[in-house]
């Protein structure tokens, strides 16, 4: 009896190898791909913007724009050595208090409704009410934005009005509270960035309290421990890293929400309101208000010196939210 030969019965599953390895080339050349598509935009953003606000501060100067809280495109003049009229301090300061707002507001309230909906509330409560949560995600910022004028307003202008009466004259709390509270402010427009932001942070949260190890909570209850004291000790200390960069995701939307503030915080473009009840403007803000009439001397490449600053603080704020998640999470390990 005659046997195969060896080359033979190899071949099957050198030609099973070859489409093996065929298929994992074509899958590495395509994920390679999309990942430098993500470099590429991202590098291609960057070099235009620099490129349209060139001009402005190559004439002015990066840091006279930094320098400054007067935006004042009906002063420019060009090919003069004037002062710059295009300062952004107040856009800046804008952006980082009404996302401050969002944050202290919204993240506290995100921990609790992810803990109500994983450990908390019963079953049958559970997914209509992660439902009813992640329809906010859904909702059009330009519809927050109305609903902010015409129904949060309303509704904050007592808390407005108590606010300022209260600590008028008291060290701080004065300043940051300072009347009158006409609406239209930093404060408003930080309340719907919160709810804006809280679907995400809520979303994430929830994932992570649920990869708490269920050996842990169960042994927090046999050892004698009250639902809070489980989730104090068995869930948030696990969840920490995840908390953390869930709120940096967050951090990240309000930082660029554009129509749902320029509704509501009022586009004071002069000068910086010290007050959280005053009006003032954000780097989105006045980037979606001027851009179509601008007519002035440097005036759309200085707003687009606003729109690399606001890339730049973006990713700042990323790359400090990862390395905080990082380190949190070796501290945990």
């Amino acid at each position: 009896m005659t046997g195969i030969p060896a080359d033979r019965a190899a071949a099957p599953l050198r030609r099973g190898r070859s489409r093996w390895a065929s298929g994992d080339r074509l899958f590495r050349g395509g994920v390679t791909a999309a990942g430098l598509i993500v470099v590429v935009v991202l590098l291609a953003t960057a070099v235009f913007i620099v490129s349209k606000a060139w001009p402005a501060i190559s004439h002015y100067g990066l840091g006279s724009f930094l320098s400054s809280a007067r935006w004042a495109p009906s002063e420019a003049v060009a090919n003069k050595a004037n002062p710059n009229p295009y300062g952004i301090m107040q856009f800046l300061y804008g952006t980082l208090v009404t996302s401050a707002i969002a944050m202290v507001i919204a993240v506290p309230v995100s921990i609790g409704v992810a803990l109500t909906i994983t450990d908390v509330a019963p079953q049958w409560l559970r997914k209509p009410l992660s439902s009813l949560v992640d329809l906010l995600a859904a909702i059009p910022s330009v519809v927050y934005g109305f609903w902010g004028i015409f129904a949060l307003i309303p509704a904050l202008k007592p808390f407005g009005d108590w606010a300022a009466t209260t600590f008028d004259g008291v060290p701080v709390l004065g300043t940051v509270f300072a009347g009158p509270f006409f609406g239209v402010s930093y404060f408003s427009a930080g309340v719907v960035l919160a709810i804006m932001v809280l679907p995400i942070v809520t979303a994430i949260c929830r994932e992570v309290f649920a990869t708490a190890p269920v050996a842990e909570k169960e042994s927090a209850f046999a050892l004698g421990a009250t639902r809070m004291e489980m989730l104090r000790m068995a869930v948030l200390p696990r969840s920490r890293s995840g908390i953390v960069g869930a709120s940096v995701l967050g951090l990240g939307r309000a930082l660029g929400e554009t129509i749902a503030v320029t509704m509501l915080i009022g586009n004071n473009v002069l000068s910086i309101t010290t007050s959280i009840l005053g009006q003032g403007a954000t780097m989105p803000s006045v980037i979606a208000n001027e851009f179509t009439e601008a007519n002035q001397p440097f005036h759309l490449s200085s707003l687009f010196v606003v729109a690399g600053c606001l890339l730049v603080l973006a990713l700042v704020v990323n790359t400090i939210g990862k390395l905080i998640v990082r380190r949190t999470g070796e501290n945990i390990a």
